[in-house]
């Protein structure tokens, strides 16, 4: 069993089992090991099966070295200790083949951070219900931070350490909370919501957007006046909004990762736990509408299309390809009633070939075709402004709004994913 009070770090672990496999002893071993890893470019990537004999590997290894004579007198704990460093040697060498191993996992990465960064530009604590006493900015920031982690490791062990890392940060806010506020703690009811937060606000479209306004021309006082009201708005939301650029990096492919190829006899207790909640949070995520949050139907609807404006028109401004066509806005169940929203599907007239076409030309070269042709530029880029304009304006809710109270039955309880042990038990991964 795991000793969390003597617990070795994951790379005193991997240091020592790679010096004893460096040990003539263990060409038996070592040859089992490079012949398991070899083996898997005989298979087409499948990540159920490749789960499946990773772990049956890792059983035949785990009875292999307590019998071998290098572990001879061995403690349990230093048994576990090389199947641990086996585990990150095996998963390393593997990595490129175990980890997104399929189109189907990126995808839903990429459909995953993209909703995540829509709902970035207005999601709020009271949206998920949180206490006012459980908002505690600071805390959130170092959760967010070792959540961010999680793509500097290639071992499910240490994957994992980040999540559990990012889920103590927030259990100990509440703990503190309950000590220093009476607030009485509700279980996952109050821990659920922060990490799924959490999981959001581990990116903020706030240095983004500073980024996009430093860069789009100054078409008249109005747009000088906006950007000095965003660059205000950026030093009131600092710390509401953490200004960091990525989302938690590929969500659905880490959890899978480390549900398949973890060691099944380590993803138990405090571990399974902490896991088990962040799925959660991903499902949560990934099925969130306006009636999962505190907040008003149309209001939730306006503010997704506002954020999905906003991606455009960044797109627009980053991609020169891009600057003189006509992108379709995306449609919404609430499109009829926004008049704004309705008002920017403006018809474009075309600009032929180049996207610059009068870039060089002198005044006295033009024709009177070539004016028409100027005109539709004009209103192309009078289009992507208004675009722009409305996006700003819907980014932020209203403050004054009184949330609206959950329907009957919503829950944050978090539905066990297939697969997990979540039986309670004494052994522990730091």
């Amino acid at each position: 069993m795991e000793a969390p009070a003597a617990a070795a770090s994951p790379s005193v672990t991997f240091y020592d089992f790679l010096d004893r496999m460096r040990n003539p002893a263990s060409l038996d071993l070592v040859r089992s090991i490079k012949s398991f890893i070899v083996s898997f470019s005989f298979y087409t990537a499948n990540p159920e099966n490749d789960g499946k004999r990773v772990q049956e590997f890792f059983l035949t290894m785990e009875a292999a070295i307590g019998e071998h004579p290098l572990w001879a007198g061995a403690t349990d704990e230093e048994i576990d200790s090389a199947l641990e460093g086996l585990e990150k040697y095996v998963m390393t060498k593997l990595f490129s083949r175990t980890f997104a191993s399929v189109p189907e996992d990126s995808k839903i990465d990429r459909e995953i951070s993209e909703k995540i960064g829509l709902l970035q530009t207005f999601l709020k604590p009271e949206h998920l219900d949180i206490p006012a006493v459980l908002r505690n900015e600071a805390s959130w920031l170092l959760a967010e931070k070792e959540l961010q982690k999680i793509n500097s490791f290639k071992a499910p062990r240490e994957k994992l350490s980040c999540i559990m890392s990012c889920c103590r940060v927030i259990n100990n806010l509440l703990l503190n909370a309950s000590m220093s506020e009476n607030h009485v703690l509700a279980g996952l009811d109050d821990f659920l919501p922060v990490l799924i937060y959490v999981t959001i606000k581990a990116s903020s479209p706030w240095i983004f957007l500073h980024h996009l306004f430093d860069h789009i021309s100054d078409l008249d006082v109005v747009h000088f006046q906006m950007k000095k009201q965003a660059e205000a708005m950026f030093v009131m939301e600092r710390i509401r909004f953490v200004l960091l650029m990525a989302n938690p990096p590929q969500l659905h492919s880490n959890l899978k990762f480390i549900q398949l190829y973890r060691r099944q006899a380590k993803l138990v207790s405090e571990a399974a736990y902490y896991f088990t909640n962040l799925v959660s949070a991903k499902t949560f995520v990934v099925d969130l509408s306006a009636k999962s949050l505190s907040m008003d139907e149309i209001k939730f609807e306006e503010s997704m299309q506002a954020a999905r404006l906003t991606n455009i028109a960044t797109q627009i401004e980053a991609s020169p390809t891009l600057q003189g066509q006509t992108i379709p806005i995306p449609p919404t169940a609430m499109h009829d009633k926004n008049k704004d929203i309705s008002d920017l599907q403006m018809p474009s007239i075309g600009i032929g070939g180049s996207n610059y076409p009068y870039m060089d030309a002198e005044a006295g070269e033009l024709t009177v075709g070539d004016v028409e042709r100027l005109l539709g530029l004009y209103k192309d880029v009078v289009t992507k402004y208004r675009s722009l304009c409305t996006a700003v304006r819907h980014l932020s809710v209203s403050k004054t709004e009184p949330p609206v109270p959950h329907s009957e039955g919503t829950s944050f309880l978090p539905k066990q994913p297939e697969g997990i042990n979540t039986k309670i038990d004494i052994q522990r991964e730091d």
